[in-house]
């Protein structure tokens, strides 16, 4: 019996051991898996990269059968999405509830290979500000009709319901934590949320944005959200924060307490540092905030009295496809690129000290598109703005990686960033005979004239009208070389 008991001691001791190398006391990470691209990578090619790279959880915005085929028998943690459209519907019926629970989950649960599905997130930060009233009266009608569905298919005890809330949900009096509190229009859906939350044990999601509060705000330094220890610190009363991540996360624990829910589990949704698209969103910042973040979640340092339970980062891929109402960096937050190759030196996995990049990803040819510098180009800046109303122009933006290039080396990116998105299409570098195909790489310095992935989800459509004015307008200075 003394054996038995030593035994069991020294496996204890040795699980202790393994929990403490791979990080989970420190509070898993995971990654946000977006699939908002024109040409996505394969899923089964996302699958064979979370696990080379050693990411154990992932989050998804919505339940597309083949990305959850595709991470069937993986052991991959998975967070499923509802998108906002849907909260209506869910909040006004049971069985609307219980009919997409059935076909995005329950499913899932049943064979050999099933999916590790562990949340379900209802919405997609639905209280966002500029959402205003959209969304917001139907997420906790919504939230217990999953809930009650779970607990019709037995699943209640496995899969947690939980409603992802967005960064500017909850803020201070000048920037000092202990006023954390929420938006004075979300108080009473806040205190319905959390109460429905603790009685199901569910932890409250929440995007953390270092990023955005930098970019938004003056008073922050690039330092200070870098982890950097030369950075000012920032004092409230007794408390001392040396960077953005504290400052934000104990401002949501001050909010959090202010209306009775103090020890609430608390997992970061979203976080990251953008590529492109933005002045200091660049590769090695953003190596640099993530390197920073993942070694303070480690370390527990700090003044926080507790840490997130999970963080998930802000995101795998960059997406060309992505909303750009919040700034043009919204396509580039990606650790990879969209082809699944490495944007800098990090890892999750810590028996490497690199990333491992996408294996066997098929392209289209080698071509791209560019301007005929044989042509009368007078009209050439009206053709690149057709192209950017609809292809993807962020990185000719001021604070991309294109936008040192100038003109006509821009209306090349575009009419490239279009041809890519067709296929090829020989059509889509017409632009009335100012665009010409070249097998030459027309990439300069850190500006990349992608080439798109061969992928069967493509479209082959040749977009002839404008999609969006305001975006239009915006490329407009720099298509003219002003």
């Amino acid at each position: 019996m003394a054996c038995s008991h030593w035994l069991f001691f020294l496996l204890l001791v040795a699980f202790t051991a393994e929990l403490s190398v791979t990080g989970i006391f420190a509070g898993a990470v995971g990654v946000n898996w977006g699939t908002e691209a024109s040409h996505p990578l394969p899923p089964s090619k996302v699958v064979e990269l979370l696990k080379s790279n050693g990411i154990a959880k992932v989050k998804l915005f919505d339940a597309d059968p083949k990305v959850l085929e595709a991470l069937s028998g993986s052991n991959i943690g998975v967070s499923v999405g509802i998108p906002n459209y849907m909260l209506k519907s869910l909040n006004a019926s049971r069985k609307v509830a219980e009919s997409w629970l059935h076909d995005n989950v329950t499913r899932y649960f049943n064979g050999g290979n099933r999916v590790r599905i562990e949340y379900v997130a209802v919405g997609d930060e639905p209280f966002l500000q500029s959402y205003g009233n959209q969304y917001r009266p139907f997420v906790i009608g919504a939230a217990m009709n999953i809930q009650n569905a779970l607990a019709k298919a037995s699943l209640a005890s496995e899969v947690k319901v939980v409603v992802p809330s967005s960064f500017d949900s909850f803020l201070s009096e000048s920037g000092r934590p202990s006023s954390g509190h929420f938006r004075t229009d979300l108080n009473k859906t806040m205190i319905e949320l959390l109460s429905f939350l603790s009685k199901h044990h569910s932890p409250f999601f929440v995007t953390i944005s270092p990023f955005l509060s930098f970019h938004q705000n003056k008073n922050i330094s690039l330092d200070f959200s870098l982890f950097k220890e030369t950075a000012k610190a920032h004092k409230d009363g007794r408390s001392t924060y040396r960077n953005s991540f504290d400052l934000s996360y104990a401002t949501l624990v001050s909010a959090l307490s202010s209306i009775g829910f103090p020890e609430i589990d608390i997992i970061v949704s979203k976080i990251g540092w953008p590529t492109d698209g933005a002045v200091n969103a660049t590769s090695p910042t953003a190596e640099a905030f993530l390197k920073g973040l993942i070694v303070h979640l480690e370390k527990k340092t700090g003044s926080l009295p507790r840490l997130p339970v999970e963080t998930y980062i802000e995101s795998l891929l960059d997406e060309d496809q992505r909303n750009l109402s919040s700034g043009n960096f919204e396509r580039h937050w990606g650790v990879f690129t969209f082809d699944g190759q490495a944007k800098y030196s990090f890892s999750f996995n810590h028996n490497s000290k690199k990333l491992v990049n996408a294996q066997n990803v098929q392209y289209l040819a080698p071509k791209w598109c560019v301007v005929n510098n044989n042509k009368d180009l007078s009209n050439v800046s009206a053709k690149a703005l057709e192209a950017c109303s609809v292809a993807d122009c962020t990185s000719i933006l001021p604070g991309g990686s294109c936008s040192g290039i100038r003109w006509p080396g821009n209306v090349s990116y575009a009419f490239n960033s279009l041809y890519q998105q067709n296929d090829h299409n020989a059509e889509s570098c017409n632009f009335g005979g100012l665009g010409l195909i070249t097998t030459v790489d027309p990439s300069v310095d850190d500006c990349r004239f992608s080439i798109q992935l061969d992928t069967s989800h493509s479209s082959s459509q040749i977009p002839i009208l404008f999609q969006s004015w305001p975006l239009l307008l915006s490329f407009l200075p720099y298509v003219l070389n002003l």
